[in-house]
């Protein structure tokens, strides 16, 4: 799984060839290219010069820059002199290494315990929990984290901006020139931004009071309605994971939860809707969520014309803002040559149904179109904790 799964899937198609995946330790990774027994490394490996000596690489594919990673009640290390005498863990033989070990020639004292082969979020879980003081990763990987591990601090960078690509044997030339070809076309075409965008565009957003109270609300208020969102979910074939994060950004998983405009319950249903769905106790848990997942539903059921991939976005946003501005916004990214059915067109038009100018041109006028947006960006980024929890639970 990941982006580079997913762009290493469509390079396989671009050249009409089957992908083999082999997922080895780090150290060997190098060595299967050597032997042949590998074609490409894509496995979030940063371009260095020392790596250039024995790799081919690709073009640039993500910008990245390394930073110090402590917990976030450790306020003293602002600067790299503050690393003095300090022990910073991280795996060997990585960028990390090369960086510190340019640092340490440098002048600069401290140590480094050296592991063979843990990822980047270990190290960053470890730090979270107090197992470790300090490890140092690249920026995508450590915003990514704080999603699931709030406590981490991005103290500052030792290192200028770099980049991440992919590595092929050195002298294979032709195969660079095709993953560069592949590159090129999925950055002209959309397909780059949209697999940027899955998996580390909501990155930037954070709140750290926010998910630290969802972390905790996880575990005190989730287990008491977790039997009724899955067995609803169940119902309609929806992942009950997007439902409960759903919940969380409704209600914060409070059954008697009352907005300003009188929306009641865990799934803040209106008076209207409730009686639609055949609900008549808004405060009651159980009927909340009945009444919340089928209305879910029934929004879905009518959103058929929308790309799978894209179509509970949609449905979201219509449960924020209601069905006829969700069209109205389709309207507007026709008019201005997107793709109506795609989320990342709506992102640039629902924003624009608070301007007289776009929301004259619509049925069902203005509308304050930055909130399902971000509503939609908050409820993704719980749901991906609440995935990332199930696949740790699997790991252990």
């Amino acid at each position: 799984m990941g982006m580079e799964y997913e762009l290493a899937m469509g390079f396989a198609e671009f050249l009409n060839v089957e992908l083999e995946i082999i997922t080895p330790d780090w150290q060997e990774m190098y060595s299967m290219l050597k032997k042949n027994k590998a074609d490409i490394i894509a496995a979030n490996l940063t371009i260095t010069d020392q790596r250039k000596s024995f790799l081919e690489f690709s073009d640039e594919l993500i910008p990245i820059q390394q930073y110090i990673i402590t917990h976030n009640n450790q306020r003293k290390l602002k600067t790299e002199a503050d690393l003095k005498g300090q022990t910073i863990h991280l795996r060997k033989n990585t960028s990390y290494h090369e960086r510190l070990l340019a640092l340490k020639e440098n002048g600069l004292d401290f140590n480094m315990e050296l592991y063979d082969d843990l990822p980047s979020e270990e190290f960053i879980r470890r730090v979270s929990e107090g197992e470790i003081e300090i490890t140092v990763s690249d920026s995508h990987i450590a915003r990514l984290n704080r999603r699931y591990y709030p406590n981490i601090r991005l103290a500052f960078p030792i290192e200028e901006e770099q980049s991440l690509g992919w590595a092929v044997k050195k002298g294979n030339n032709g195969l660079v020139e095709k993953i560069n070809e592949y590159f090129s076309m999925i950055q002209e075409n959309g397909t780059y931004d949209k697999l940027f965008n899955k998996y580390y565009g909501s990155s930037e957003i954070f709140d750290y009071v926010d998910l630290v109270k969802y972390h905790d609300r996880l575990e005190s208020r989730l287990p008491k309605y977790e039997k009724q969102i899955k067995q609803e979910s169940e119902k309609y074939g929806f992942d009950w994971r997007m439902i409960a994060a759903t919940i969380y950004q409704e209600s914060h998983f409070n059954p008697r939860a009352k907005s300003y405009t009188g929306v009641r319950g865990l799934m803040q249903l209106t008076l209207v809707t409730a009686k639609e769905m055949g609900i008549n106790n808004r405060l009651d848990p159980v009927q909340s969520i009945r009444g919340g997942v089928k209305y879910l539903n029934k929004i879905y059921k009518r959103l058929g014309d929308i790309d799978e991939h894209d179509r509970m976005k949609f449905t979201l946003a219509s449960y924020n803002i209601g069905y006829g501005h969700i069209r109205d916004a389709q309207k507007l990214a026709e008019l201005q040559g997107l793709d109506k059915n795609k989320w990342a067109s709506m992102e640039i038009t629902l924003p624009l149904l608070r301007y007289r100018k776009y929301y004259k041109q619509t049925k069902y006028g203005y509308a304050r179109g930055t909130e399902p947006v971000r509503y939609v960006q908050r409820i993704m980024s719980y749901y991906e904790i609440l995935r990332r929890q199930a696949l740790n639970v699997v790991e252990k």
